[in-house]
């Protein structure tokens, strides 16, 4: 494969590095993005997370390029699949009908829109970064390994964003990083560690799965997966506990963490868990095809060990096991599933890898909610956005806002034994120094991987922010090639910083919540 040289290379095409590459662009810049899977999308696609966003999210909140992805989902619907009459009337149609989001799609669809959004801009797919050469603080070039071939190639760039899905390029850099929970000595945060930092005590992890409800009611009962049995009887060992076994309906409820019982429509349950990811319905599409739902549940939340910094059989060993508890839920689900009719199973729910892209109907990758970290210019904490923490109800403003957002302070209990830390955020702003290192001269971070801690990465990391931390630093990127700068350059120069807001302004990017 041959070598390349550009002017901006994205490490990473998920959606914060999808959002880069288009802004990158339209600062006149040459891209080249690289993803480890086979499309681009990240959490919108490859992940299969129907996008998590705010209530105001139709009418505000996001930047005019995250609803213009929006609007092309729900036209590519109206264009190429056959809707009912309600759908194709629905101005803010719901193609799956899901409860999580207002725009729940299948994954394929989001790759597609994706891919018109990227039109002329080279991407390369199944490559992971393996090393990287630096002279003087500046990052000169990135080598790539491809995933299926082995083959490996070089890119020489001027300016370098990291929108990999765990900080993948900082390790390789010499970066100056943070990964899992800080204590409340480093941060000053209410809900930061008591005592002494801990690197491992990240997120939860999920491997999602597109099941399809065979309408016919037929017998798809999967092969018995493996180490059913471990993951049948496994209970979290959290703090506080947690409802019981993982593969069961029970889980907690995030904020007030008292058991709830999930179930299927028409189930008598807490919450209807086919209908909340749900991405393909009836509704949209008539009764002659088959509804589909993700699981990205609490019940399929991998809490076996953290994958960042380790080696790559432990890597593998945490990789695996996530895959397999889906697969034993699923398999629950088929086969031992209390049903609200008094039965047992729903041997009618079937894998569905034409809209997963992977086989078994996995996800083509996991659900990373929790990165390595730069250590930036700033680092936004829980006191300037969390509710408690602001007696006004308003979050710290950021004379450096570069975009802005809003989701609770929602942490999935965490490799490290701590059950959910569910709490209320303000809306908040996403500061220019937050994508900004403190060393590297030519780096920025471009998606889950900025200046947050282990508690505001809870609210930093849902799509349409991550969508926004990708298109500020594409345009960080563009703005310093044509300037010549370093980027630590701009983040300590109100000038610099007001030339980037102004171009954040004419893409339409929001720096205040009105």
């Amino acid at each position: 494969m041959k070598d390349y040289e550009v002017d901006v290379l994205i490490v990473g095409g998920g959606t914060g590095g999808t959002a880069a590459a288009v802004s990158s662009r339209a600062m006149g810049q040459r891209v080249l993005v690289v993803e480890e899977f086979g499309a681009v999308g990240g959490q919108l696609t490859t992940q299969a997370v129907p996008p998590d966003e705010h209530p105001w999210i139709e009418s505000t909140g996001c930047t005019a390029s995250y609803r213009d992805f929006r609007n092309r989902v729900r036209n590519y619907y109206r264009k190429n699949r056959k809707l009912t009459p309600e759908a194709l009337a629905a101005e803010k149609l719901n193609p799956g009908g899901g409860s999580v989001s207002k725009l729940c799609m299948e994954p394929e669809i989001g790759v597609a829109v994706l891919n018109e959004m990227l039109a002329g801009i080279p991407v390369i797919c199944h490559a992971i970064p393996v090393s990287c050469e630096v002279e003087q603080d500046r990052i000169t070039s990135v080598t790539f390994r491809g995933r299926l071939d082995g083959e490996q190639f070089t890119v020489k760039a001027a300016y370098v964003i990291d929108a990999s899905e765990c900080g993948s390029l900082l390790p390789l850099a010499n970066a100056e990083y943070v990964t899992g929970a800080e204590s409340q000595k480093e941060t000053g945060e209410p809900h930061a560690l008591e005592g002494a930092p801990e690197p491992d005590n990240v997120q939860a992890f999920t491997w999602c799965m597109v099941m399809g409800w065979d309408r016919t009611h037929g017998n798809h009962v999967i092969d018995r997966p493996q180490n059913y049995d471990y993951w049948r009887s496994y209970i979290p060992p959290l703090t506080p506990p947690w409802a019981g076994r993982l593969v069961d309906w029970h889980y907690c409820q995030p904020t007030t963490l008292r058991p709830l019982r999930a179930g299927f429509t028409g189930d008598k349950a807490d919450y209807d868990f086919w209908r909340y990811r749900r991405i393909r319905c009836h509704e949209t599409l008539g009764r002659d095809v088959d509804e589909a739902s993700v699981m990205n549940w609490p019940q399929n939340d991998y809490l076996g060990g953290s994958i960042l910094d380790k080696s790559p059989e432990e890597i593998e060993k945490h990789l695996r096991g996530a895959q397999e508890l889906t697969l034993a839920m699923f398999y629950w689900l088929q086969t031992e599933a209390p049903r609200g009719d008094g039965g047992t199973g729903y041997p009618w729910l079937y894998p569905m890898p034409e809209l997963s892209g992977n086989r078994m109907g996995l996800a083509q990758a996991p659900y990373i909610r929790e990165s390595r970290r730069i250590r930036a210019m700033f680092t936004v904490t829980e006191n300037h956005i969390g509710e408690t923490c602001r007696p006004d109800g308003r979050a710290e403003k950021f004379a450096d806002s570069v975009g802005i957002g809003f989701y609770r302070i929602d942490l999935h209990p965490s490799a490290n034994g701590s059950n959910y830390i569910d709490i209320g955020s303000c809306r908040f702003q996403i500061p220019l120094r937050a994508l900004i290192p403190v060393r590297i001269r030519n780096l920025i971070a471009g998606a889950k991987n900025i200046g947050t801690t282990h508690i505001t990465n809870g609210c930093y990391r849902l799509h349409p922010v991550e969508w926004n931390i990708g298109e500020a630093a594409g345009l960080l990127a563009g703005y310093c090639n044509a300037e010549q700068c370093e980027v630590q350059q701009v983040g300590g120069s109100e000038e610099k910083i007001a030339e980037i807001q102004r171009l954040a302004a004419k893409r339409f990017i929001p720096l205040k919540w009105e």
